[in-house]
């Protein structure tokens, strides 16, 4: 069987040229002439030191608010291409986990940290703490259901991300992350086809812009009223392997995608080894099968999603406040070693833990978890760093917009603790339009956070480590048409 391109030709010298040569584009590329240049279609990087002084910042916000689509792709293709040229790429973290299932690489924990709100100055503050600290092993990551209320889809997200480590002077591979690229289950039961659907095609723009890793997550599917372990994960297993391969088939040349699985719903009840141990025989059996209808060997998963006692977002208290959770820790320790002594895989993931107490951070290392997934406390120091009369108007829109989604006994608290991530999409050109002085607050607070969560997870110095084990594999892009997805007419499908 063949392998199609991702993306169809679409991308000719007149394109570009066209794109170039018109006049709002041609605004733009006066104003960062000093920095970058596109001359007849090629980029040039003039001085790195005056696209950090202020060139990046015109072109990340014209990333995402350019006036028009032109506008948007030249500044996405120009970062991109400054990126490169200053060793900020795209790249999997696939072969440092595969590195550490064989024992070679031990004792830190990767921190996936999702940066949802106020995402240029949020990642800023993010590459500072990972300059200053010489951090490599870390990933960031947006959900599938966080691009649509965010209003931040794949291109725009990698855009920011690289323009904000170009902005700190940060450079390395570049690990962002599809979190949750989750089948909803309600959705999917009752017509399948169309939710399977909505992940693939996801799954097709986050690589073409650069989300060389991604979380599969069919967890929701995880029938308990079936008899036997095995039939409880069927579905979850069956559809994993398969979106796997549908990974593997559309990752660029070159490109090894970490692909992380799940075994359990976060918030639901603890896993087991018995879980773990199901899953994996049954999706190693069905990527198995898979690979034999394809004719080619599809690589498997580089790590596993637990569940060991968090929830997304916290426990709300009827004040606001967040209550306390106890991790179970030792069921970190045993999902991590079967998972990489049985099947080869870095470890155990755990989601929803930026909310714990301080003082559970560095017991993760202990126990050798993979990889922790954090979220939700870094916009919670956003609210309450922003300006009091932009915060209220946010909390405003969501009792306007989303009083459908109040559970019954809710304090107004708790529906906007839980409600306010809706209202970051609606806002961002407003966040991002806070004044410098202000934005510097949060930066700094921001940092601070990143600073201790670095340290407590032990990625300080960890650049040498990942150099050693991962290559950001070059995806050239000819120019700004080449930022347009357009997918082969006749879809690869093995379900027939």
């Amino acid at each position: 069987m063949t392998k199609e391109t991702l993306v169809a030709t679409v991308t000719t010298p007149a394109d570009d040229l066209a794109i170039l040569s018109a006049g709002p584009v041609q605004a733009l590329l006066e104003q960062v002439a000093d920095s970058v240049r596109a001359t007849d279609g090629a980029f040039t990087l003039v001085s790195a030191d005056a696209l950090r002084r202020g060139g990046i910042d015109r072109l990340a916000h014209a990333a995402v608010f350019g006036e028009d689509a032109d506008v948007r792709d030249t500044a996405r293709w120009l970062i991109g291409e400054a990126g490169r040229a200053l060793g900020v790429a795209p790249a999997s973290i696939h072969d440092l986990y595969m590195a550490r299932g064989r024992g070679e690489v031990h004792g830190f924990t990767v921190p996936a940290m999702n940066i949802r709100a106020a995402t240029y100055d949020s990642a800023r503050a993010l590459f500072a703490a990972a300059v200053e600290l010489k951090v490599g092993a870390m990933i960031l990551e947006i959900a599938r259901s966080e691009i649509g209320y965010t209003d931040q889809r794949p291109h725009e997200y990698v855009a920011v991300l690289t323009a904000s480590a170009i902005r700190e002077g940060w450079a390395g591979p570049l690990f962002v992350q599809g979190d949750h690229f989750q089948i909803n289950a309600k959705k999917y039961r009752a017509d399948p086809h169309p939710e399977l659907r909505a992940v693939k095609d996801l799954v097709k723009e986050a690589l073409h812009a650069g989300f060389y890793n991604i979380d599969i997550d069919t967890s929701t599917l995880v029938d308990l009223s079936q008899d036997g372990l095995d039939a409880q994960q069927e579905t979850n297993y069956r559809l994993s392997a398969e979106l796997t391969a549908y990974v593997r088939h559309y990752q660029p040349e070159g490109v090894n995608v970490s692909i992380g699985g799940e075994i359990g719903e976060v918030g639901t009840e603890n896993s087991t080894p018995e879980e773990l141990r199901a899953y994996m025989d049954g999706y190693n059996r069905e990527l198995a099968a898979v690979s034999e209808k394809a004719g080619v060997k599809f690589e498997g998963l580089s790590k596993i999603s637990v569940q060991s006692g968090t929830t997304h977002g916290g426990v709300v208290m009827a004040d606001g406040s967040i209550a306390d959770v106890a991790i179970d820790f030792e069921t970190l320790r045993t999902l991590s070693q079967i998972a990489r002594d049985e099947y080869g895989m870095a470890g155990a993931v755990q989601h929803g833990a930026s909310t714990l107490p301080q003082s559970a951070f560095g017991k993760f290392p202990e126990v050798e978890t993979a990889e922790i997934h954090l979220a939700t406390n870094f916009q919670n120091l956003v609210y309450d760093a922003i300006p009091a009369e932009l915060r209220e108007r946010m909390y405003e829109h969501c009792s306007r917009n989303f009083q459908d989604e109040r559970k019954a006994g809710d304090t107004e608290e708790q529906f906007i603790y839980k409600a306010r991530k809706k209202a970051l999409g609606a806002f961002k050109k407003e966040l991002w339009q806070i004044p410098e002085g202000p934005r510097a607050e949060i930066r700094a607070t921001l940092q601070k956070k990143f600073e201790f969560l670095f340290r407590q997870l032990a990625v300080v110095d960890t650049q040498d480590t990942v150099r050693k084990f991962v290559t950001s594999a070059p995806v050239p892009r000819s120019g700004p048409s080449a930022m347009r997805i357009k997918a082969a007419e006749d879809d690869w499908d093995l379900s027939d």
